[in-house]
């Protein structure tokens, strides 16, 4: 999806009288920024691909942070490539089992005085962080059928076809 079609979107909750109003901004430019961009259509360019022009610009990924903290969320970053190299589905599969073992293991161990500290929760939060970019990459690799021939070769061997 476009930025301009998801300010569209998101302003369909609201409008874009409200939007305009609340930001101090004229009518016509809130309408502008849910139209493709100067270069495309009639739009302008708008704070969506304005934040993500200050990205590209600083490769500063606190910005996006900030942004995902504000919504109540949290930036992890996907793994720059499908996933390891020379992943193979069994010891893929049982990394990720290992890792959110390891999951357990950091929530079990900061909770076993009945509180956490800062310090635990930071760690729970890179364990945390750790397994979903790792397992980012299996399903990337799962999308991209990377792992299907493994199915193939299994029917062979076993005398299928």
């Amino acid at each position: 999806m476009d930025s301009h079609e998801v300010i569209s979107k998101a302003v369909e909750q609201t409008s874009f009288k409200e939007v305009a109003a609340q930001m101090g901004v004229s009518l016509s430019l809130a309408y502008k920024w849910s139209q493709p961009d100067e270069q495309q259509g009639s739009g302008t360019s708008n704070p969506l691909d304005r934040v993500r022009q200050l990205f590209e610009i600083t490769q500063d990924s606190q910005l996006i942070q900030w942004l995902c903290h504000k919504a109540n969320g949290v930036f992890v970053q996907n793994p720059t490539s499908g996933g390891p190299r020379g992943m193979e589905l069994m010891p893929a599969t049982q990394e990720i089992v290992q890792q959110f073992a390891d999951l357990l293991t950091a929530v079990s161990k900061a909770a076993s005085d009945s509180r956490i500290s800062l310090e635990e929760a930071d760690h729970i939060r890179s364990v945390w962080d750790e397994l979903k970019r790792f397992t980012e990459g299996f399903v990337r690799h799962c999308e991209k059928g990377e792992f299907s021939h493994l199915a193939d070769e299994i029917k062979t061997h076993r005398g299928f076809k």
